[in-house]
Protein backbone atom coordinates (compact mmCIF):
# COMPACT_ATOMS: atom_id res chain seq x y z
CA UNK A 1 0.00 0.00 0.00
CA UNK A 2 1.44 3.58 -0.75
CA UNK A 3 2.14 5.51 2.34
CA UNK A 4 -0.33 8.40 2.81
CA UNK A 5 1.48 11.54 3.35
CA UNK A 6 -0.89 14.93 4.87
CA UNK A 7 1.69 16.95 6.99
CA UNK A 8 3.06 19.65 4.81
CA UNK A 9 5.46 20.84 7.16
CA UNK A 10 7.44 18.01 7.52
CA UNK A 11 6.71 13.77 6.66
CA UNK A 12 5.52 11.92 9.19
CA UNK A 13 8.31 10.14 10.32
CA UNK A 14 8.39 5.68 9.38
CA UNK A 15 9.61 4.43 12.53
CA UNK A 16 8.99 6.12 15.85
CA UNK A 17 10.64 5.02 19.36
CA UNK A 18 8.37 5.48 22.52
CA UNK A 19 10.31 5.85 25.67
CA UNK A 20 8.85 4.26 29.14
CA UNK A 21 10.50 3.26 32.36
CA UNK A 22 11.72 0.06 30.91
CA UNK A 23 13.75 0.89 27.62
CA UNK A 24 15.26 4.44 29.39
CA UNK A 25 18.87 2.91 30.08
CA UNK A 26 18.58 1.79 26.30
CA UNK A 27 17.42 5.06 24.54
CA UNK A 28 20.56 7.15 24.18
CA UNK A 29 21.83 4.05 21.97
CA UNK A 30 18.48 3.50 20.45
CA UNK A 31 18.92 7.24 19.72
CA UNK A 32 22.14 6.60 17.68
CA UNK A 33 20.88 3.56 15.97
CA UNK A 34 17.66 5.46 14.69
CA UNK A 35 17.50 6.24 11.03
CA UNK A 36 17.11 10.36 10.44
CA UNK A 37 13.64 11.49 9.95
CA UNK A 38 12.85 9.14 12.67
CA UNK A 39 11.47 10.15 15.48
CA UNK A 40 11.33 9.87 19.81
CA UNK A 41 8.30 9.66 21.68
CA UNK A 42 8.93 11.06 25.11
CA UNK A 43 6.77 9.87 27.46
CA UNK A 44 8.60 9.41 30.68
CA UNK A 45 5.46 9.38 33.06
CA UNK A 46 7.45 7.73 35.72
CA UNK A 47 10.03 10.80 36.78
CA UNK A 48 9.07 13.98 38.94
CA UNK A 49 8.35 17.13 36.51
CA UNK A 50 11.90 18.20 37.19
CA UNK A 51 13.59 15.36 36.70
CA UNK A 52 11.60 14.83 33.93
CA UNK A 53 12.39 18.17 32.18
CA UNK A 54 15.95 17.17 32.80
CA UNK A 55 15.80 13.51 30.62
CA UNK A 56 13.41 15.38 28.14
CA UNK A 57 16.47 18.14 27.77
CA UNK A 58 19.55 15.53 27.33
CA UNK A 59 17.27 13.41 24.81
CA UNK A 60 16.54 16.16 22.70
CA UNK A 61 20.02 17.14 22.64
CA UNK A 62 20.83 13.41 21.28
CA UNK A 63 17.65 13.08 19.06
CA UNK A 64 18.61 16.78 17.05
CA UNK A 65 22.15 15.41 17.15
CA UNK A 66 21.11 12.57 14.59
CA UNK A 67 17.99 14.12 12.78
CA UNK A 68 15.01 12.43 15.26
CA UNK A 69 12.58 14.63 16.46
CA UNK A 70 11.14 14.63 20.08
CA UNK A 71 7.56 14.53 20.34
CA UNK A 72 5.79 14.99 23.93
CA UNK A 73 3.34 13.37 25.39
CA UNK A 74 1.94 15.27 27.97
CA UNK A 75 4.57 17.43 27.92
CA UNK A 76 4.45 21.45 28.62
CA UNK A 77 4.77 23.83 25.39
CA UNK A 78 7.31 25.55 26.65
CA UNK A 79 9.50 22.35 26.21
CA UNK A 80 9.58 22.71 22.85
CA UNK A 81 9.24 19.54 21.35
CA UNK A 82 8.97 19.07 17.92
CA UNK A 83 5.38 17.27 18.14
CA UNK A 84 2.25 15.64 20.47
CA UNK A 85 2.10 12.78 20.87
CA UNK A 86 -1.44 11.58 22.47
CA UNK A 87 -5.33 10.68 22.69
CA UNK A 88 -7.23 12.75 20.15
CA UNK A 89 -8.57 15.60 22.36
CA UNK A 90 -4.64 15.65 23.57
CA UNK A 91 -3.84 16.81 20.31
CA UNK A 92 -6.03 19.11 18.76
CA UNK A 93 -4.84 22.12 18.15
CA UNK A 94 -1.81 21.84 19.03
CA UNK A 95 1.90 22.86 17.07
CA UNK A 96 4.28 20.64 15.71
CA UNK A 97 3.52 16.96 14.25
CA UNK A 98 0.29 15.93 15.79
CA UNK A 99 0.54 12.41 16.28
CA UNK A 100 -2.92 10.65 17.84
CA UNK A 101 -3.47 6.93 19.70
CA UNK A 102 -6.40 5.01 18.26
CA UNK A 103 -7.70 1.78 19.22
CA UNK A 104 -10.70 1.88 16.62
CA UNK A 105 -12.27 3.47 13.74
CA UNK A 106 -14.03 5.81 16.17
CA UNK A 107 -11.11 6.92 17.33
CA UNK A 108 -9.55 7.25 13.99
CA UNK A 109 -12.07 9.48 13.08
CA UNK A 110 -11.54 11.23 16.01
CA UNK A 111 -8.26 12.01 15.24
CA UNK A 112 -9.03 13.29 11.63
CA UNK A 113 -11.38 15.10 13.21
CA UNK A 114 -8.62 16.18 15.41
CA UNK A 115 -6.65 17.27 12.45
CA UNK A 116 -4.11 14.38 13.25
CA UNK A 117 -1.20 14.32 11.02
CA UNK A 118 -1.06 10.59 11.79
CA UNK A 119 -2.35 7.77 14.30
CA UNK A 120 -0.77 5.26 15.98
CA UNK A 121 -2.97 2.20 15.68
CA UNK A 122 -2.40 -0.22 18.79
CA UNK A 123 -2.31 -2.86 19.68
CA UNK A 124 -1.19 -5.28 16.69
CA UNK A 125 -0.22 -7.78 18.49
CA UNK A 126 0.65 -8.96 21.99
CA UNK A 127 2.60 -6.39 23.82
CA UNK A 128 5.20 -6.18 27.43
CA UNK A 129 3.30 -3.37 28.45
CA UNK A 130 -0.25 -4.97 28.59
CA UNK A 131 0.43 -8.90 28.94
CA UNK A 132 -2.74 -10.51 28.21
CA UNK A 133 -4.52 -7.59 27.11
CA UNK A 134 -6.60 -7.90 24.21
CA UNK A 135 -5.22 -7.30 20.48
CA UNK A 136 -6.15 -5.84 16.83
CA UNK A 137 -4.58 -9.44 14.70
CA UNK A 138 -2.93 -8.25 11.77
CA UNK A 139 -6.40 -8.84 9.91
CA UNK A 140 -8.78 -6.35 11.82
CA UNK A 141 -5.79 -4.21 11.97
CA UNK A 142 -5.09 -4.13 8.03
CA UNK A 143 -8.78 -3.65 7.77
CA UNK A 144 -8.91 -0.52 10.23
CA UNK A 145 -5.78 0.99 8.48
CA UNK A 146 -7.00 0.93 5.34
CA UNK A 147 -10.02 2.81 5.60
CA UNK A 148 -7.99 5.78 7.22
CA UNK A 149 -7.39 8.71 5.56
CA UNK A 150 -4.31 10.06 7.51
CA UNK A 151 -1.09 7.83 7.68
CA UNK A 152 -1.07 5.17 9.97
CA UNK A 153 1.72 3.56 12.21
CA UNK A 154 1.17 0.07 13.72
CA UNK A 155 2.09 0.10 17.35
CA UNK A 156 1.93 -2.99 19.72
CA UNK A 157 4.63 -6.16 19.59
CA UNK A 158 5.90 -4.76 16.54
CA UNK A 159 9.01 -5.96 14.81
CA UNK A 160 10.64 -4.75 11.09
CA UNK A 161 9.86 -7.62 9.72
CA UNK A 162 6.30 -7.70 11.29
CA UNK A 163 5.39 -4.20 10.14
CA UNK A 164 6.23 -5.19 6.71
CA UNK A 165 3.78 -7.30 5.96
CA UNK A 166 1.13 -4.90 6.98
CA UNK A 167 -0.43 -1.57 4.86
CA UNK A 168 1.17 1.20 7.20
CA UNK A 169 2.89 4.36 6.42
CA UNK A 170 5.32 3.00 9.49
CA UNK A 171 5.97 1.55 12.65
CA UNK A 172 6.17 2.74 16.50
CA UNK A 173 7.57 0.63 19.51
CA UNK A 174 8.71 0.57 23.26
CA UNK A 175 10.58 -2.21 23.10
CA UNK A 176 11.11 -3.41 19.56
CA UNK A 177 13.63 -0.66 18.55
CA UNK A 178 16.20 -0.75 21.52
CA UNK A 179 17.48 -4.16 20.10
CA UNK A 180 17.96 -3.11 16.21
Amino acid sequence: MAKRQTNKRAPVPCIILLSDARNDAALERALARLPRGSALVFRHYHLPLVARRQRFDRLKRIACAHGVRIIGARTPRCWRADGVYGSPREVAGCRGLRLATAHSLAEIGAAVRARADAVLLSPVFPTRSHPGGAVLGPVRFSGMARQSPIPVIALGGMTARRAARLPVHGWAAIDGLNHR
